[in-house]
């Protein structure tokens, strides 16, 4: 028989063994080196025998090579792989396990081709098969594979590949409470980043699931904030990270910041609501509002991460989370309030985002609610039914609150800040006003304690507020009711409006240098920056002046006034002369300076000594800022010469003895005349000489009073404003011009209060007996009383259409009715007769 040809032989041994390969049953020939496939070879020397020799790398080489030159068997070696891992897994071969992770390692690192996605699938395999396991070495080492695979680029994206495992594996590692504390970090860190890696690998493939789902978020970012929390106390971050120490870099809360900058800097628009929702959650399961330093830390991290554009919606996050806690702790409140105070000073200029009005809505609700809570002394609070407030954490809220309204302002263009100052005087509980505003349960008290709220908001608002036209930042709708408050009895409320005005008119930081009203000598050493008045200036002095020299006046002789309202006052009149001040405005507030001097002389008023006292000396004060303001030396020689007499003899009139923590003040004031006064007769003169408007100066300054003397004792803020509005409208200039001139005696004003008294009274009758039928009459009734008016109203309009509507004129004249009245005789148009030269 003939011997076979060796390359036959040859050939017949290789497809017996590519046969057995495929067979489920490898029979005995696979234990046959020579007939294992070569892709097997290659792997089986890849491992020693000694596992602690590591890899054999010459013949990983191999292994790569032949990989790359045929990767249709990539497939086929990560399954032999897998095999044998789980193999060595099963019977605790620990060092060929690393080796075949080295392995699989440097494979996904080499090949980029087509078909990688099965051998992916396999490496995933052998990675869950340790994430599984018990021993922690197995867990880290599974990672660090995962981590490795998870930066590489894929050529080809990938349908059917599932990443849920992983997230929640790696998230119970980041929780891991192994007892060996430097174990248990190192689990902790292999999980924190295992996650990152999962972020990586999905979030900007289109096809894989996607990462931002509440699903993956509620695991994720809870396990990253655990972290963070964790290492909240001991961490110290160095300036630089090349400075750090290698503990410090290899800290969990270091590590997991950096992973969670990296995760909300990855999010889009749609996704920032899924990344911010965990966080809330977190915050509230776990009490972390209170401390609130953990909260304003996770805030600011969200806050630099995401892009600037997408700040308000982390803002409107926050205020739907205030809504739904209203019935939590005051605590709780104050944290999240805190919170978006951090977040407010974070954020980019406008980023409050469309709804600008609706956040200051939603906190001016809040401190509403507040005040409510304190008042009534308890709530239903979630969860524990009933719940007694603390006063003091309520308080604590509200100025939270307030603080909170100022930095959100800050934000805010000017244009902007103008009308949320308007919403919010809108806001404001005027009885009589705003009858559509929710009652307090508590009646007056409720009510002062929100308009007290809400002045202190607006003080923070106006905080920094500069605008070159006050004409149109500040109209009569705001105004009007801020300046009625200052007419009030209640001294914080005035005291917070004049700090408002003071807020509004400052508008090159000149305020601080008038905090404290004291006799100057040299205002040069102030550095005071005045502006020439422009145009929009004098417009707007022009149209408020009078209104605002009247409460100067006014709120001066209000007996309640103390210390900080005198020094409000003053800077309001040096401010004004500073930002406002045309000749006309300067002889104007000359003639307060010395009104207010004539008021502390009058004994008519019934001022205390120490009212007397403080206005004798807020008026020295002013007028000697002023003479040095006006630049006469005259003026400023007369003011000098009074200080100076004002000095020997009465110190109590100067703001050295009277604005001081225990003043200088006698038990009576004697009547005061000649040289420590100051004479408006003089001043008058010496002005005269330098252009000013002598017969203006020479006329003392009265406040319009007719019916405002009565302001000042009033309660009701409403009854203010109307009775102002009333005021000024029988003293407009255009209802004088009007009104003829009539011969006033003492009869008629004497008929004219009888008179007005009345049909006031008439008035009043006849429209209770209005409301009285409305509220108590049937319908039918009602019904009947409206036909009939309708009715009466259709017959006049057809009498006027009968008078107005007649018809066309005829040419041929008028014809006269059997009564002898002549009436229009109506022809047709085609009947009419027109001359020739009217037809065409």
């Amino acid at each position: 028989m003939a011997v076979p040809e060796p390359v036959a032989t040859r050939r017949l041994a290789l497809d017996c063994r590519t046969l057995l390969d495929h067979r489920p049953s490898r029979g005995v020939c696979g234990c046959c080196g020579a007939l294992r496939p070569r892709y097997k070879r290659l792997v089986d020397n890849i491992f020693p025998e000694d596992p602690e020799d590591g890899l054999v790398k010459a013949n990983m080489e191999k292994l790569t090579f032949y990989a790359l030159s045929a990767p249709e068997k990539l497939d086929r070696i990560g399954a032999y792989l897998s095999e044998r891992l789980s193999r060595d897994v099963a019977r605790h071969r620990y060092g060929y396990v690393c080796i075949a992770m080295e392995a699989l390692d440097q494979l996904l690192m080499a090949c980029h081709c087509q078909s990688i996605n099965l051998f992916v699938e396999s490496f995933l395999k052998m990675v869950r098969k340790l994430l599984e396991a018990d021993k922690p070495n197995l867990q880290i080492l599974g990672t660090n594979s995962f981590v490795k695979f998870a930066n590489i680029e894929e050529d080809t994206p990938s349908y059917h590949r599932s990443y849920d495992f992983f997230v929640s594996r790696f998230s119970e590692m980041c929780h891991s409470g192994y007892e060996d504390p430097d174990i248990r970090t190192k689990i902790r860190m292999a999980g924190i980043k295992g996650l990152q890696g999962v972020v990586r690998k999905t979030v900007n493939d289109e096809l894989q699931a996607n990462i931002w789902d509440p699903q993956h978020m509620d695991k994720i970012v809870p396990s990253l904030l655990f972290n963070l929390q964790s290492g909240e106390g001991t961490e110290s971050r160095s300036p630089s990270p090349l400075q750090a120490s290698e503990k410090e870099k290899e800290s969990p809360a270091e590590l997991t910041e950096r992973c969670f900058r990296e995760l909300l800097g990855r999010a889009a628009y749609g996704n920032i609501k899924n990344a911010v929702t965990p966080v809330l959650m977190h915050l509230d399961n776990h009490s972390l509002w209170e401390g609130k330093t953990f909260a304003v830390r996770c805030f600011k991290i969200i806050m630099y991460s995401i892009q600037s554009q997408h700040s308000h919606l982390v803002i409107q996050q926050l205020l739907g989370h205030l809504d739904a806690n209203s019935k939590s702790s005051a605590t709780v409140r104050a944290g999240i309030v805190e919170v978006l105070l951090e977040v407010a000073a974070i954020a980019a200029s406008g980023s409050v985002g469309p709804t600008v009005l609706e956040v200051f809505n939603t906190l001016l609700r809040h401190l509403r609610l507040s005040v409510d809570y304190e008042l009534t002394g308890s709530y239903d609070c979630t969860n524990i039914g009933t719940k007694i407030i603390k006063e003091h954490e309520e308080r604590q809220l509200q100025e939270a609150v307030i603080r909170t309204i100022g930095s959100f302002a800050n934000t805010l263009p000017t244009y902007q800040r103008s009308e949320v100052m308007l919403f919010i005087m809108g806001k404001v509980p005027i009885p009589g006003l705003h009858p559509t505003l929710p009652s307090i349960g508590s009646g007056p008290e409720g009510n002062r304690m929100i308009q007290v709220m809400l002045l202190k908001s607006l003080r923070q608002v106006t905080c920094g507020f500069q605008t070159t036209n006050m004409l149109t930042a500040l109209p009569n709708s705001f105004l009007d009711p801020m300046l009625s408050f200052a007419l009030l009895e209640d001294a914080e409320i005035r005291l917070l409006v004049l700090e408002i005005l003071v807020s509004l008119i400052d508008r090159h930081d000149n305020l601080p240098k008038f905090s404290n009203i004291s006799i100057i000598s040299d205002i040069s050493v102030l550095k005071l920056k005045v502006d020439k008045c422009s145009r929009q200036d004098n417009l707007f002095m022009k149209k408020h002046a009078q209104h605002l020299y009247r409460h100067i006046y006014l709120c001066s002789k209000e007996q309640s006034s103390v210390q900080p309202h005198f020094e409000k006052l003053y800077s309001l009149l040096a401010l004004i002369s500073m930002e406002l001040a045309n000749e006309e405005v300067v002889v104007d507030l000359i003639r307060v300076a010395l009104a207010l001097q004539d008021l502390a002389l009058s004994s008519e008023e019934m001022l205390p000594v120490y009212n007397r006292c403080a206005i004798h000396a807020l008026s020295s004060a002013y007028l000697n800022l002023i003479s040095q303001l006006t630049t006469v030396p005259a003026f400023c020689q007369h003011v000098h010469e009074v200080i100076e007499m004002r000095q020997k003899e009465i110190p109590y009139l100067l703001p050295e003895d009277v604005f001081i923590e225990n003043p200088k003040i006698p038990k009576t004031l004697e009547k005061l005349e000649g040289d420590v006064l100051f004479q408006q007769a003089k001043i008058t003169e010496v002005l005269g000489g330098s252009g000013y408007n002598t017969e203006r100066l020479a006329t003392p300054y009265v406040p319009q009073f007719t019916d405002e003397d009565r302001l000042s004792k009033r309660k009701s803020i409403g009854e203010t404003i109307s009775l102002q509005v009333e005021v000024d409208s029988r003293n407009s200039p255009e209802k004088e011009e009007r009104t003829p001139a009539e011969e006033i005696t003492f009869e008629t004003l004497k008929n004219a209060i009888v008179d007005s008294v009345g049909v006031e009274e008439q008035e009043k009758e006849r429209r209770r007996q209005v409301v009285e039928k409305f509220q108590k009459a049937p319908f039918e009734e009602i019904a009947a009383h409206c036909g009939a008016r309708a009715t009466m109203l259709q017959s006049k309009l057809n009498q006027i259409f009968e008078i107005t509507i007649r018809p066309p004129p005829s040419p041929s004249g008028t014809i006269t009715s059997s009564y002898g009245q002549t009436q229009s005789r109506s022809v047709p148009v085609y009947e009419m007769k027109f001359p020739d030269l009217c037809v065409y």
